[in-house]
């Protein structure tokens, strides 16, 4: 009776319920009620209210506790040395990547995003059918989308580093921290470049994405920023950036990309120094276990985020439900690739620092997400390493994995 009331309604109305179910099957997802209260409000703010889709500027309550030292030790060495890291490693974005590379985005012989990216047979079966010149400017549309997606994150991030850098306890971790401001705003002012003089195209930010960053932003615990940041958006955004890396033939991008790598590598690995020690010593186990429990919730977000329902709104809405377009983006071979890279990138971090203990694999596991556990953690391999391995891969045309990843580092080494 349900189903086929569901069928008679408009496509429009069809829409919405589905977007209220998603969001509501989500929060019922929630089994800690710690959870439930610290990403509530910011569900409440991003996918009912869409506060990041209103085309004004989104003002946070921030609300943390800045840590001074005036002896000014010397009290992680892993850190001093990823600071000499990222001292050595800045670099200009206005004159180390070559702007004047023409780039035209519908150019099927540079193409962003190979052919295959999407299976459009799958698209024809749903009574939709694009041609050539179509397919060309789609796959230009889910470029310009992930690379807002990164955009907004990298905002996000940049805020974040500020305030963990006032936060963070070790003295060695501030001086990182200041690096990692300086990258972040050198990645919001390359993606915003690429996308505003390249692509032409800037996509408002995902509500999942925001959602995520107006509970970080608010929190006011030190290490659920760096869990947040460090682990979840920078971890997941790490794998994103690798398959893009590996999977494009524009050459302004590709080089845009591994520059940010090379970053990228150092903040999740500083996410790790900061957290392995004080989530396995520092916290009671309650603590550890809501931590435990909004990462998992966390990684269910950002796993909807890559839903591209933005671009479903400017190119489908009118054609085909947003169910439909889920299925179509889920088997996307492009989309599984690209999902696969960013949890294979996360997981083994979140086991690293002491947040997937047997009481909750199972979760992990029922969404398919354990297949990663066994993977290599921030701090086994470096931006340079991970670089080689996506280079491998390109070669071989197959996607980094855990085993291939290791071997570059145990190479390098």
């Amino acid at each position: 009776m349900f189903d086929r009331l569901h069928s008679i309604l408009p496509l429009r109305v069809r829409n919405q319920l589905d977007a209220y179910g998603e969001m509501l099957g989500l929060m019922r997802e929630i089994k800690d009620p710690r959870v439930l209260k610290a990403l509530g409000p910011s569900g409440l703010r991003g996918l009912l209210l869409k506060r990041g889709k209103q085309g004004e500027p989104t003002k946070f309550q921030a609300s943390h506790r800045a840590y001074f030292d005036w002896t000014y030790p010397s009290d992680h060495p892993e850190m001093r040395d990823l600071y000499d890291r990222a001292k050595e490693g800045q670099w200009n974005g206005a004159t180390d990547l070559d702007w004047k590379t023409s780039v035209d985005p519908l150019n099927p012989e540079v193409p962003l995003l190979p052919a295959d990216w999407f299976n459009f047979d799958h698209l024809r079966e749903m009574g939709v059918r694009l041609n050539k010149a179509e397919e060309q400017k789609l796959l230009h549309s889910i470029c310009a989308w992930m690379l807002s997606q990164f955009l907004h994150g990298e905002q996000g991030a940049l805020m974040a580093a500020a305030q963990v850098t006032e936060a963070v306890q070790f003295f060695d971790g501030k001086f990182y921290g200041a690096t990692q401001v300086v990258d972040e705003g050198r990645h919001v002012e390359v993606f915003h470049r690429y996308l505003d003089t390249k692509l032409n195209k800037l996509y408002q930010i995902n509500d999942n994405l925001f959602v995520i960053i107006d509970a970080l932003m608010e929190d006011s615990r030190w290490d659920m920023k760096f869990l947040g940041m460090q682990i979840m958006v920078e971890g997941l955004a790490l794998g994103a950036f690798g398959t893009l890396y590996q999977m494009t033939s524009e050459p302004l991008l590709k080089h845009l990309l591994k520059m940010v790598i090379l970053d990228e590598a150092r903040h999740v690995h500083y996410g790790v120094l900061a957290l392995r020690e004080h989530i396995t010593t520092e916290l009671t186990e309650s603590e550890r276990r809501e931590r435990e429990d909004w990462s998992f919730e966390v990684a269910l977000l950002m796993r909807n985020r890559f839903m591209a329902y933005e671009v479903y709104e400017e190119w489908f809405e009118g054609s085909i439900s947003r169910a439909q377009w889920r299925e179509f983006v889920s088997v996307a071979p492009g989309m599984e690739r690209f999902r696969h890279v960013m949890f294979s990138r996360l997981v083994p971090n979140l086991r690293e620092i002491g947040l997937l203990s047997d009481r909750v694999r199972s979760r992990y596991d029922e969404v398919g997400l354990m297949k990663y556990f066994d993977g290599v953690a921030a701090d086994e391999i470096s931006g340079e390493q991970m670089i080689a391995s996506l280079d491998a891969g390109a070669r071989s045309g197959t996607a980094v994995s855990a085993d291939s990843a290791r071997q570059a580092a145990v190479t390098a080494a």
